[in-house]
């Protein structure tokens, strides 16, 4: 039986799996160049990081 992985990478090689991989990489470009975008990421890497004081 094949593992997951095994499955994904063999997808990642076909010709669909390439297409679907570079639609993602593209969206998420887009994402992270959008201002509203990398407003909520710094928002959250604040709380995330100085949500229990400077003193760690």
């Amino acid at each position: 039986m094949a593992s997951l992985f095994s499955k994904l990478t063999q997808f990642a090689n076909t010709p669909k799996g390439r297409q679907v991989i570079a639609q993602a990489t593209d969206k998420a470009q887009q994402l992270a160049k959008d201002p509203k975008t990398r407003a909520k990421i710094d928002e959250a890497r604040r709380r995330f990081q100085g949500g229990r004081g400077t003193n760690r």
